[in-house]
């Protein structure tokens, strides 16, 4: 169990992962930071922190921000997770 936590990422760096994803898929729809946020019914500069990895979205958050860019919210996860090297291994067993 001790090995799992240590191997853990951070918050900061799951922050990270997180907003460069959401960077990608938001440049992919074509969509400025206000435009996105507008659609979203969020703050253009909550945007620009979530993308620049200083704030982590919750649960309601990342399902805006996923109908505004036309993916499930577990796709935004499964790219985070991905990018995480996860599942590598099955970090439950």
């Amino acid at each position: 169990m001790t090995d799992q936590i240590q191997n853990m990422p951070n918050r900061s760096e799951i922050a990270k992962i997180f907003g460069e994803v959401l960077q990608e898929l938001r440049r992919k729809r074509g969509l400025s930071q206000e435009e996105f946020g507008f659609e979203c019914e969020l703050h253009r500069t909550y945007i620009s922190l979530l993308e620049r990895g200083k704030r982590i979205p919750s649960l309601t958050t990342i399902i805006q921000l996923a109908i505004v860019l036309k993916v499930s919210p577990s796709e935004i996860v499964r790219q985070v997770e991905a990018r995480l090297g996860w599942p590598a291994t099955n970090i439950f067993d």
